[in-house]
């Protein structure tokens, strides 16, 4: 990783150390660590739940990908390597190459030809952009139909639907120039030389088949459902009686400005944008951010240790 890298990490955490003093100074540090305190068990074990889901979502979509290639594995195969994929994206960031080329070595390991993999990779990377657009612009619905919409939120939507256009028809893109000779001045950068390559080895069936771009995307904005039933889990646990119409905008937007952020792991910008919007939308600020962090819990460190393990067990099977 190289010193770009590790200055990003270092200004998330600054912005995370930020908000922690603001939540420290400006609200109620006994209150806050009561709320930690006092937790409800049940949604702890919900939301541990809802996260289990996100990863049998992600696994069905690979899944019914293979099954156009007439490949049937068991989901107990594949939710292992949805959980392994997610902690190689976590781990290298790289725009999620990195969690990409491991699925596709690991589906190599079970016989799953390259190109194959890659078809399959293709599809999950198009069919979650494309529930993203349509999980934001109902975000959007929500906050001005019910909440009220500020003019940051309007700028930053804008850039993010720029932004959701712009990979998947980089990557489109990107597969054809593979199939012939790109030009000069792209083959001559060294990594996306290497990209090049990568996606032009991805087979074109899965991205000829409208039923299963479709029902791909819908698991995928499944996904994003699940990670704003915990938020709204969180809450509850912490005794906020909240209506999934506010934690569904305010994971969307802290979501989407994570993505936009230089920052890996959207560190510190995610925090801060998810306990913003709730303290918008009527919840305290120790609360808020309680529920924030709790969440990061579940959807980014929880998975760590077992995406360790898995991604290690894989390359140990790959070396025997």
């Amino acid at each position: 990783m190289n010193s770009n890298f590790w200055r990003a990490i270092f200004a998330g955490l600054l912005l995370l150390s930020g908000v922690i003093l603001a939540v420290t100074h400006f609200g109620e540090l006994r209150h806050f660590l009561m709320l930690l305190g006092n937790l409800d068990i049940s949604w702890i074990v919900a939301a541990l739940l809802f996260q289990l889901g996100t990863y049998l979502s992600l696994a069905l979509v690979w899944r019914m990908a293979l099954n156009v290639y007439g490949l049937s594995y068991p989901l107990r195969m594949l939710v292992p390597l949805a959980v392994a994929k997610l902690f190689a994206d976590q781990a290298i960031p790289s725009g999620g190459i990195s969690g990409i080329a491991f699925i596709v070595n690991a589906f190599r390991q079970r016989a799953i030809p390259g190109h194959v993999g890659m078809g399959v990779m293709l599809v999950s990377i198009i069919s979650f952009y494309g529930a993203y657009v349509v999980v934001a612009a109902t975000a959007i619905l929500v906050l001005w139909i019910l909440h009220g919409i500020h003019q940051w939120i309007i700028i930053v939507t804008a850039l993010f639907f720029m932004f959701a256009l712009a990979v998947p028809g980089a990557i489109l893109l990107l597969k054809q120039w593979g199939r012939k000779d790109p030009p000069a001045w792209l083959a001559k950068i060294p990594v996306l030389s290497g990209i090049l390559g990568f996606y032009a080895e991805a087979a074109d069936s899965t991205l000829r088949n409208p039923a299963l771009l479709f029902w791909a995307t819908c698991l995928e904005a499944v996904i994003f459902l699940l990670d704003t039933a915990t938020l709204w889990a969180m809450l509850h646990a912490l005794g906020v009686d909240a209506s999934l119409f506010v934690a569904f905008p305010c994971f969307v937007l802290a979501s989407i400005v994570a993505l936009l952020s230089l920052i890996p792991l959207g560190l510190g910008t995610f925090e801060a944008t998810c306990t913003g919007m709730l303290v918008m939308l009527g919840v305290r600020l120790e609360t808020a951010f309680a529920a924030t962090l709790l969440l990061r819990g579940f959807t980014l460190w929880l998975p760590m240790l077992p995406g360790l393990w898995l991604t290690r067990h894989a390359f140990q099977e790959s070396a025997e």
